[in-house]
């Protein structure tokens, strides 16, 4: 059987985990407690043995879904020949106010008959840890059905009578007339004896409490421009794989989802990337989420601190490194896409463009007004340092190919940017009473500069490359704009722009990240064309209006929950790779705040589009 598109997933989280929810009423992806943790459920990489827990009417169903209005509370339509159930889907954030004590974690889904008569089917199917593990469910009674595993305590509370139907596996039936409602309460904890919280009218009080809190949150949007329910979407879904206790942002919420379905190319998303530093922090403090941007911008420089001076790709949520990729040989992955990973052996590599992203980070915390310790200014000048004696040296690269080092452009345009942005904290008078080599620092700086200028524009292609001295290009390219190096308008950079559209471009304003991509048959990769939208937002003449057209082609890749994938398919529109995924999330509000900024009567009056620029 075919399984459910990528794109048919709704996302929940609380802040610490998230689940995906298919079209179908199946929660087929959610790992417990924090987003790195091995899965629970995780059919959406093998239906049989991920396990899920599904909720749906017994007969077919015409199906639609939504948001509760500018939350990431699910409500999932079925509409039957009899009758119409509403399965409401979330991940509760509780009300400490009272003092009760609250699961560690739970997820609650709440039904209701809202016309005629439906017959409601409910199959539970734990599986955990990857599905390697198949510990017994025990009937507690009125304290739920009990499952115990790796030190924790799974309850599945419900008020519909639930029956053993195989190994592990739970089956109910009820019927449900109009205005019936059922509950069911699945909660981790670690303590005992278990906390359950309470079903009925107080878990309808969850739902309504939950989704206040994310509409308070949403309310603190400062974005007012156009699009702005696709900006404020992005937002929650950001928010949503955001780490609380520590800030962290995760990639995705998934792993191996493929980029190439029935291919190898599936990888480990749950945990956070430094490069995305720069992209996110703009994102956050171009919206009004100042405490987002700094609780980033801290786990950002705590998270290095313990490699200083090298850095490491990725790190866990606690910044952390990771322990080895690994692969799980019992699960058959999504579509058949093998093998399975846990892990991302990324994490080794060189990437010398992560300095550049973390230093720009913290540049644009400054500028906002945010300020560092004494320790963690003196850890940026020997970033600087480390930069200065490795710049020169090839590394893998942004995009984290398996095949070797080179010299990649944007990496040494990101050399450039940590310095260039070092410099300007300098003049900013951030790094008072401490030693800065300014005049070294502006050395190394004007040898990439006549580097990049020199070996990085390939004078026959009339293009920047993707490798120094080469002849390939690259969507990041697209950058150099952005980060200060180029002129948005200057030859260079439009002959660049229309060299990428050529050899990258796709149906749908969609553009792939370069030519081994389209080799591998992956998909097109969706950031990319929103970093083309700011480029041309910052262009004069009809740039402006290009770059609005080009936007509203990006917005109809997202589902209709307004969700990003990683990659896009251009033949089908399907989503392929780890979903959702931050990165283009960032990368459509990025976008809109650019568009916003670069409006005739914002630059006529000054207002904030020269803020939101690097």
């Amino acid at each position: 059987m075919r399984p459910a598109r990528i794109q048919d997933h709704a996302v929940i989280g609380d802040g610490h985990s998230a689940a995906l929810v298919s079209r179908d009423g199946g929660v087929v992806w959610l790992c417990w407690p924090r987003f790195d943790s091995p899965s629970l459920f995780a059919a959406i990489l093998d239906a049989e043995a991920g396990g899920g827990f599904w909720l749906s009417p017994e007969a077919p169903a015409r199906v639609s879904r939504e948001y509760l209005p500018d939350t990431n509370v699910l409500r999932t339509r079925f509409e039957t020949d009899d009758g119409v159930l509403v399965v409401t889907d979330l991940m509760p954030i509780h009300d400490t106010r009272g003092g009760e004590t609250q699961p560690e974690r739970e997820l609650l889904r709440c039904v209701h008959c809202e016309r005629g008569e439906v017959t409601l089917l409910a199959r539970y199917a734990p599986r955990p840890d990857f599905g390697r593990a198949r510990p017994s469910l025990r009937d507690g009674g009125r304290l739920g059905w009990r499952l115990e595993h790796a030190g924790w305590l799974y309850t599945l509370l419900t008020d519909v009578p639930l029956t053993p139907a195989s190994e592990g596996e739970l089956r109910g039936r009820a019927r449900l007339r109009s205005g019936a409602r059922a509950h069911f309460s699945l909660t981790m904890t670690d303590v005992g004896p278990a906390v359950l919280p309470p079903l009925g009218r107080r878990a309808w009080e969850r739902v309504d409490h939950t989704a206040m809190t994310w509409r308070r949150w949403a309310a603190r949007c400062r974005y007012d421009g156009p699009y702005r329910e696709a900006v404020v979407r992005s937002a929650l879904a950001l928010k949503l794989l955001t780490f609380g206790p520590s800030g962290a942002v995760v990639a995705a919420a998934t792993t191996s989802l493929p980029e190439v379905p029935g291919g190898a190319s599936n990888w480990d998303y749950r945990f956070c990337w430094v490069r995305d530093a720069s992209f996110t922090a703009r994102a956050f403090l171009g919206l009004g989420y100042e405490a987002e941007a700094e609780s980033f911008v801290t786990w950002l420089l705590r998270a290095t601190w313990l490699t200083q001076p090298r850095m490491s790709v990725l790190y866990d949520v606690y910044g952390r490194n990771r322990p080895d990729e690994e692969e799980v040989p019992g699960l058959r992955g999504y579509a058949g896409s093998r093998p399975v990973r846990v892990g991302n052996a990324a994490a080794t590599q060189q990437q010398l463009d992560s300095y550049g992203e973390v230093i720009d980070a913290v540049a644009q915390l400054i500028r906002h007004g945010g300020a560092l310790a004494r320790d963690e200014l003196r850890m940026l000048l020997r970033l600087g340092e480390y930069i200065m004696k490795m710049w020169d040296a090839p590394d893998e690269g942004i995009w984290e190919p398996r095949g070797g080092r080179w010299p990649h452009t944007f990496s040494r345009l990101s050399c450039w940017m940590a310095l260039d942005r070092l410099l300007e904290l300098h003049g900013r008078g951030a790094f008072r009473g401490l030693r800065v080599p300014a005049e070294h620092l502006r050395g190394v700086r004007e040898q990439l500069w006549e580097e990049l200028r020199t070996r990085a524009w390939n004078r026959q292609l009339r293009s920047y490359v993707r490798i120094l001295d080469g002849d390939d290009v690259d969507a990041d390219l697209l950058l150099m704009a952005w980060y200060g190096f180029e002129d948005a308008c200057s030859e260079r950079m439009r002959c660049t722009d229309q060299r990428i559209v050529t050899r990258l471009g796709a149906r749908g304003g969609l553009l792939f990240r370069n030519e081994d991509d389209l080799r591998a048959g992956e998909g097109a990769f969706g950031i990319c064309g929103f970093w083309r939208v700011v480029l041309l937002a910052r262009q004069e003449g009809a740039g402006r209006d290009a770059a609005e057209r080009l936007f509203v082609q990006q917005l109809a890749h997202a589902n209709d929950l307004g969700l990003l994938a990683e990659e896009v398919a251009p033949e089908t529109g399907d989503a392929l790779g780890n979903f959702p995924q931050a990165l283009s999330h960032v990368g459509l509000i990025s976008a809109a705040l650019e568009l916003e900024a670069t409006r005739p009567w914002q630059g006529a009056l000054g207002g904030p589009g020269e803020e939101a620029r690097p």
